[in-house]
């Protein structure tokens, strides 16, 4: 999102949005149904739309609405957000005291290392319950712009540290748990705050070599789409009832997102059910007005305007629809039917907020500072950051042992990272505990010099203070990488590399013949192949964005005070991937111009593959639960049917699959279970392997074992034809367990393939009838062009 239509004036104003709420006792609406608690939340929204005047409905379509002063409507900001603690430009901490911080958690893509759905509904929890927190002090709103859920498939994409991964099975899980947290259950009377997932769909792009997010046309075939592109949003759709979505800048197949019927409409909200009076769409901010200019949708402002909200887009981020669309009411381009119905969903969500409720009524109005930033909630953030750090190499150096008499070595540009440590979307950390801070609290010698910074730091002279540090110590950390520098919001990476001047100071420090530990930082995957081929190094460790307590997190993996069980939630690639696939290529499947996208299709050798990470003890697994040699498809369908089960992809494929996990070594550790299907079945040609299930075991003991228990379905054994369609092939499957794999069993499928989903198609008149004379105007750079898809005309 961006703030470039945002004034100063604006900015101050809007620090008012949540200074009160409506007077349901005295005030003028005390008497309509929005104020009475018995009333469904759809008729309380429609009374209160019912008396609002054509103006006044219009006004209210911006993220910052004026309220309606003669109705006792204050203004609302609908703009929060909440990707890793509570954020966002409109969020006020005060200077100083209560208010003044509140927990900051590691970024998404950290947290997804973890793979414990656990830990991200308690995360969530705290996140909501802060967010109330400071709502009652009037310090933030109640709708909250997160989760990011658009798959990590290219690391060079600027915003991937905002994801939990590359991987849609695990994104889809993520999210479902991620939404229950910050939400609170479906069933309970008031929702904790509301949820939302962006960005719908197919945006994974900044501004790579000139094809800037605002203008990029995103070719998608219908198989790509609904394979990888759109399950995390079905799972915040379908499966997790989230309260609002935001359509994103670019458009799919030729059509912007945020007017676009079949996303918003078709997909969305008919075949996902998304239908509840409460559910929501905002754009991204001034996604409305790019529809208009640069993607030339539409031929005319007033158009655009009325263009988005036909399609289904309730709130505009800016202020595109509360200018343009009284002109497109007196063109006739759009009725106040459905004005009224982008208003019935906005004020339903705020009434199952309470926002009209009283206070007495309501346990999340009774929260204050003192639910904030708790001794559990801090806690909550160290293990975060502790259970998504991942072990990439150890020679046996780690954990260190370290005495009173022990010298270390502490080098590199995040050494000493504080706001680093917290990546993008971060509101004030409670504190920020950096590696030399927690290492200065270990009770031994210390030798700090930061050395080159990351990309743009090739000068020596910064250099000379670390021999002298280096040779007076006994190990040797060096902890660098990349970080919002070159991967933000605007920004796309170019390179996969570390800096010279980086792998050339390693490189000398790793001459010193001494104990040498590399903890490379940052969201997006760095090639560490020179890291992991020099033996005078021995280990390397990826720490992501771990948040406020990240550096104590980070000392506590090296020194063995926590064992590391994370997985990388993405694949790292060889630097020389930025010359096979260009970013505009949205195909996942390897070809000619294209080596494959993620663990899935990539046709050449990762550095590290998805899942990897390595451990302080062994491991062994042994699938315990005995599946059948053959199942019969129709049977399988037939089981489905007598359940009753709405969506056949969710049915039970068998009942939980147990694995037993046995700890062979002497270090008690945590344990990531992954389970991968792989087979020739369905649609050539076959991805590699696929997830379909994974848990993560606590405190595994050495010499003893834990059980995972997994869960699939059968939609976890189907493929994606070209049509979108989901289908149950027959054919030979086999369920792995770990990337070795430690344990593995093979199944077959009989009979006739079966539909598990019939796809809705998108209609054949997506053209678009936009503003002329700019043909040939908003490309890209060289290298960047790709073929409109026959799908999409």
């Amino acid at each position: 999102m961006k703030l470039s239509y945002r004034t100063l004036a604006i900015l101050f104003w809007a620090e008012q949005a949540f200074a009160s709420f409506p007077d349901c006792v005295n005030g003028p609406l005390k008497n309509n149904t929005v104020c009475h608690t018995s009333a469904s939340p759809l008729d309380r929204a429609k009374a209160l739309v019912a008396v609002y005047t054509l103006a006044e409905k219009i006004n209210a379509t911006g993220s910052t609405a004026p309220g309606v002063p003669r109705l006792g409507i204050p203004p609302y900001e609908w703009w929060s957000e909440g990707l890793h603690g509570i954020a966002g430009p409109f969020t006020n901490f005060s200077d100083k005291g209560d208010y003044s911080y509140s927990t900051s958690f590691p970024q998404p893509i950290l947290m997804g290392a973890a793979f414990d759905d656990e830990l991200i509904t308690a995360v969530a929890t705290v996140i909501g319950t802060e967010a109330r927190a400071f709502n009652n002090a009037n310090r933030t709103g109640l709708d909250f712009w997160t989760p990011n859920i658009n798959p990590f498939k290219d690391p060079r994409w600027g915003r991937g540290q905002e994801t939990p991964g590359e991987d849609p099975f695990h994104l889809s899980s993520y999210v479902h748990a991620l939404i229950a947290g910050l939400q609170g259950a479906p069933s309970d009377p008031y929702k904790r705050v509301v949820a939302t997932c962006k960005h719908f769909a197919g945006y994974d792009m900044e501004s790579w070599n000139g094809n800037f997010r605002y203008q990029w046309d995103a070719q998608i075939s219908q198989q790509d789409l609904v394979e990888y592109y759109l399950p995390p949003f079905q799972s915040c759709a379908r499966d997790s009832n989230v309260g609002a979505f935001m359509c994103s800048y670019n458009a799919v197949n030729g059509v912007p997102t945020c007017a676009d019927p079949y996303l918003l409409q078709t997909i969305l909200r008919e075949h996902w059910g998304w239908t509840n009076e409460e559910q929501w769409v905002t754009s991204d901010c001034d996604a409305v007005q790019n529809v208009y200019l640069p993607h030339q949708w539409s031929d005319s402002r007033e158009q655009a305007a009325a263009d988005s909200l036909i399609a289904g887009t309730d709130v505009n981020c800016g202020t595109y629809m509360p200018n343009h669309l009284p002109g497109a009411f007196a063109q006739g381009l759009v009725n106040e039917t459905v004005l009224d119905q982008a208003l019935v969903r906005q004020y339903s969500s705020l009434v199952r907020l309470g926002y009209f409720d009283p206070p007495a009524n309501q346990p999340y109005r009774k929260l204050d500072f003192s639910a904030v930033a708790t001794n559990a909630s801090q806690q909550l953030a160290y293990k975060a950051a502790i259970e998504g750090i991942v072990l990439l190499k150890n020679d046996g150096v780690l954990p260190l042992s370290l005495n009173s008499s022990s010298s270390l070595g502490l080098f590199g540009d995040w050494a000493n990272a504080t706001t680093q440590l917290l990546g993008n979307y971060a509101g004030v950390a409670t504190y920020l505990h950096s590696p030399l801070w927690a290492a200065q609290q270990l009770n031994i010698t210390v030798n700090y010099a930061q050395g080159p910074g990351g990309q743009g730091d090739p000068t020596t002279g910064s250099w000379l203070n670390i021999w002298p540090a280096a040779e007076a110590s006994d190990v040797i950390v060096y902890i660098g990488g990349i970080d919002n520098s070159v991967e933000s919001e605007g920004m796309d990476r170019v390179s996969l590399t570390w800096t010279g001047a980086q792998l050339d100071v390693i490189g000398q420090l790793a001459q010193q013949g001494k104990p040498m530990v590399v903890v490379q930082m940052g969201g997006g995957q760095i090639d560490s192949s020179p890291i992991i081929n020099n033996p005078n190094i021995s280990a390397l460790v990826w720490g992501g964005y771990p948040g406020q307590d990240g550096g104590v997190a980070i000392l506590d993996i090296l020194t063995g005070k926590a064992a590391p069980a994370g997985r990388l939630p993405l694949t790292q690639y060889p630097a020389a991937y930025i010359n096979e696939v260009p970013m505009t290529d949205m195909s996942l499947r390897p070809s000619k111009q294209n080596a494959g996208r993620t663990y899935k299709w990539y046709n050449g050798t990762a550095v590290f593959p998805f899942g990897s990470g390595l451990h302080y003890t062994n491991f062994t697994a042994d699938i315990t639960s005995k599946l059948q040699d053959s199942y019969d498809i129709s049977s399988l369908m037939s089981t489905c049917k007598s359940a009753n089960v709405t969506y056949p992809d969710l049915c039970p494929f068998t009942s939980s699959l147990s694995v037993s996990i046995s700890n062979t070594g002497k270090t008690t550790s945590d344990y990531i279970t992954l389970a991968f299907l792989a087979g020739s079945f369905g649609p050539a040609p076959h991805p590699k392997k696929s997830l379909v299930a994974y848990q993560r075991l606590h405190s595994i003991a050495g010499g003893s074992s834990g059980t995972a228990m997994l869960n699939m379905t059968l939609g976890s054994l189907a493929r994606v034809d070209e049509m979108g369609n989901k289908v149950l092939y027959p054919g030979n499957y086999t369920l792995m367990i770990d990337n070795g794999p430690l344990a593995s069993v093979n199944f077959t499928l009989t009979g006739s393939q079966a539909v598990l989903d019939q796809w809705p198609q998108p209609p054949a008149n997506r053209t678009k009838n936009g503003v002329t004379g700019f043909e040939n105007y908003f490309v890209g750079g060289y290298g960047s062009d790709q073929a409109p898809l026959q799908s999409s005309t």
